[in-house]
């Protein structure tokens, strides 16, 4: 299993209502049509905490991303879809910057059954 994990800004002149709601409403469910995608969550950012003894980064992000595909074959195949395509050409539409990371997850604590 391999996870995709992006950290998403809105564009300017968007408020962070306006990109929830399309990353929500529109985005969401073009996701439903690429093929090979395991898991899609979004993760809407609602607030921040802050630790004393740790720096706080000055990356500012409105939401993350989350794809599930069965491998990275899996991964690449599914980048080459036209579906892919429609929902990227979406993203250009109201996320203005993006940050993303393949991930290895190593799982501390396991889900319950």
């Amino acid at each position: 299993m391999i996870k995709i994990v992006g950290l998403l800004t809105r564009k300017d002149g968007i408020t962070h209502e306006q990109f929830v709601r399309h990353w929500f409403d529109i985005h969401g469910p073009l996701a439903h049509a690429v093929p090979g995608i395991r898991r899609y969550v979004q993760s809407h950012i609602t607030g921040t905490r802050t630790r004393p003894d740790i720096a706080e980064t000055g990356i500012e992000v409105d939401g993350i991303a989350e794809l599930w595909y069965d491998d990275l074959n899996s991964y690449q195949r599914a980048a080459a879809t036209p579906e892919m395509k429609a929902l990227t050409d979406d993203g250009v539409l109201f996320i203005g910057q993006i940050k993303t990371y393949v991930i290895e997850e190593r799982q501390i604590i396991p889900k319950s059954a």
